[in-house]
């Protein structure tokens, strides 16, 4: 989403949400103007962390039609296939040595990267031991680690430690939309992931409420102790759809809903 680009094209002015969501988290044009930029701030942040766990990576796979061998892009369509059915330390695990495989592996990444459950250093660390190659474990633990920081947290509204807030429910999760192999050979594949996002504290004083974001996650993969382990991970913005005039949820709704819907495993 741009603001302020002036492009010559129609814009659609949405209509005004009944009462201001969170009891307060909308106060004029400068608190507004604020919340922007934190959450700015944050998905800037996290890009140049994961960019930097990436140095030194090659990203030669990643161009599409990389070599003779590499599939050509489609869309995704079910397949029939079932998910898989076993789980490491609670992740999706177990996925099939195919191109398919890769793809599966690479959405329900997704989703555990951009939970809550990376806000806390214990539980970031199992997550990344289960997921990332065993050789680039260690680089994305030591610059998580560095992001991560008490100031960090408390830019999306946590405590300095990456608890929630007394009266509050942090939310942070990811949902893929649909995946594409650009590149890929017997024990490799990069896999872009369409997916969109929620980041946000619900509660009646939350000055950052949660919002919707939508994004490309590129991962290269490769084939290491019987499943696919994430060599690179970048993000960029997009393709975004334009936004409808329906009501933000209050606070109460929002977190009923984080609460009472859990998230799926994801297959093609």
């Amino acid at each position: 989403m741009s603001l302020g680009d002036d492009t010559g094209q129609t814009r659609t002015r949405m209509p005004e949400r009944g009462g201001d969501p969170y009891g307060g988290a909308r106060r004029g044009g400068r608190s507004s103007s604020r919340s922007l930029v934190t959450v700015v701030g944050v998905v800037v942040l996290l890009i140049a962390a994961i960019a930097f766990a990436n140095r030194g990576g090659d990203d030669s796979a990643a161009e599409e039609g990389g070599s003779d061998n590499s599939p050509k892009s489609a869309a995704t369509s079910p397949s029939g296939k079932k998910p898989v059915s076993s789980k490491a330390s609670g992740i999706p695990s177990g996925f099939a040595h195919d191109r398919q495989g890769a793809e599966s592996a690479a959405a329900n990444y997704s989703v555990v990267l951009g939970s809550a459950e990376m806000f806390d250093k214990a539980r970031r660390d199992v997550i990344l031991q289960s997921i990332i190659a065993p050789d680039r474990v260690a680089d994305f633990e030591t610059t998580l680690d560095k992001a991560y920081t008490p100031k960090f947290n408390k830019n999306v509204g946590l405590n300095d430690d990456g608890t929630t807030p007394k009266g509050h429910t942090f939310v942070s999760r990811t949902s893929p939309i649909g995946t594409k192999v650009t590149a890929s050979s017997a024990d490799a594949a990069t896999v872009e992931v369409w997916c969109s996002g929620l980041l946000g504290l619900t509660g009646e004083s939350s000055t950052n409420p949660v919002t919707n974001s939508w994004f490309t996650i590129t991962m290269q993969l490769k084939w290491t102790n019987d499943d696919w382990k994430i060599v690179t991970h970048s993000q960029k913005d997009g393709p975004t759809p334009v936004p409808g005039d329906k009501r933000a949820s209050n606070a109460d709704e929002m977190a009923k809903a984080v609460e009472e819907y859990g998230g799926f495993t994801y297959a093609r």
